[in-house]
């Protein structure tokens, strides 16, 4: 009581306009009993058999984080008075394998796999999650640091996703109304290279004809889901709103309220990903006589007023065109404005693994800090 009365009144508080509250008609495919099918013993059974096929893929695997299998269900219904009332289900099913793996040296390397869906007849089976763990495993075997250097990054999509994400920040209503973001009053210009597409979709289906991991009849206040485009040929076409920080910056709400059971609401993502190219990420690398592929990143080193980015990663090392050795123990950074800008080859291997997503990327100027 004694904060409210030393607080100012904020004029862009408040529920949306009645007539704009609604939810997608129709079946979105988000919830599915079949993910509660198998018996608890089954399920422990599935995540030993994941575990057990990355053990046995080679015998440098010698140790493991163990394997999982995850099921939920849920339910969220939303209320405001005398305007809406509505409820949606989800589901969903979750696999992994993590083993570790050791050189003729001692050292050690871990790495892992995941399906996830909405529902338990689209995982990958078992084997081919702990089989792609060890694969992925055995790979960093033999790391070594590389000199620093300026050379093409290529970007794998389970970390290229993050890339994804840290534009969402950027693009974020709150981040733009506090001139917190480098995309901050860029509305309308050329941000990326002309290739790129970011897409934000709260209604997709996935090809499985599941909902997408983002997919909503409505978003957090209430407003019914829908497509947005936020890059279009590298030119900057929205800002992801709710209705807060659209009255703050004089535009209307994106659908992109997010809240959990308490607060008030923030800015989520629905489905948001990279629209993909033409080429295979073999092409890809093969254009590259040097030059890092990237396979996992470390760190929070996004600064999302100025753009600088610089973060730890491991991968492994492109000669001529081919991938050759494990790298660890480097940074790689650039500048956001500028790396977005410098994409110079885009994948066409999009797979929704969670609700953001994105192809392999290459992109050129960026340094990598080693040794």
């Amino acid at each position: 009581m004694a904060l409210a009365k030393v607080t100012e009144e904020d004029p862009f508080t408040g529920l949306p306009e009645a007539a704009e509250f609604g939810a997608v008609e129709g079946d979105l495919h988000l919830c599915y009993d079949d993910v509660y099918s198998l018996p608890g013993l089954e399920r422990i059974e599935w995540a030993r058999r994941a575990e057990a096929a990355a053990l046995g893929a080679d015998p440098r695997i010698t140790n493991s984080d163990g394997g999982s299998f995850n099921a939920a269900t849920g339910r969220m219904a939303l209320a405001t008075r005398g305007a809406l009332w509505a409820a949606t289900g989800t589901s969903y099913a979750g696999l992994r394998a993590a083993p570790l793996a050791m050189d003729s040296n001692g050292q050690m390397q871990r790495d892992g796999w995941w399906s996830s869906a909405r529902r338990l007849a689209d995982l990958e089976s078992p084997e081919s999650i702990g089989k792609e763990a060890a694969r992925r495993t055995l790979r960093r075997l033999g790391a070594r640091r590389v000199p620093t250097q300026r050379v093409p990054i290529v970007f794998a999509p389970e970390v290229a996703r993050s890339l994804v994400g840290s534009v969402f920040e950027a693009a974020s209503g709150d981040s733009i109304w506090r001139g917190a973001s480098f995309l901050a009053g860029r509305l309308g210009e050329q941000i990326a290279a002309p290739s790129l597409h970011l897409i934000d979709d709260n209604i997709m289906l996935l090809p499985t004809g599941a909902g997408g991991f983002g997919t909503s009849p409505f978003d957090g206040e209430g407003l019914p889901s829908r497509r947005t485009v936020v890059v279009e040929a590298g030119v900057l076409r929205n800002y992801l709103l709710n209705t807060y920080t659209a009255r703050k910056l004089g535009l209307q709400s994106t659908h992109n309220a997010s809240r959990s059971l308490a607060g008030t609401p923030g800015i989520g993502c629905g489905n948001l990903y990279l629209e993909p190219g033409t080429l295979t990420p073999d092409q890809i690398i093969g254009d590259i006589p040097a030059g890092l592929y990237v396979t996992s990143l470390m760190g929070f080193g996004v600064n999302t007023v100025t753009g600088d980015y610089s973060r730890g990663a491991t991968g492994l090392w492109i000669e001529n065109g081919q991938l050759t050795y494990a790298v660890e123990e480097v940074t790689v950074a650039g500048n956001l404005a500028e790396m977005l800008k410098n994409v110079t080859a885009i994948g066409k291997d999009l797979e929704f693994r969670g609700s953001v997503a994105s192809p392999t990327l290459r992109i050129d100027g960026m340094t990598i800090a080693g040794a």
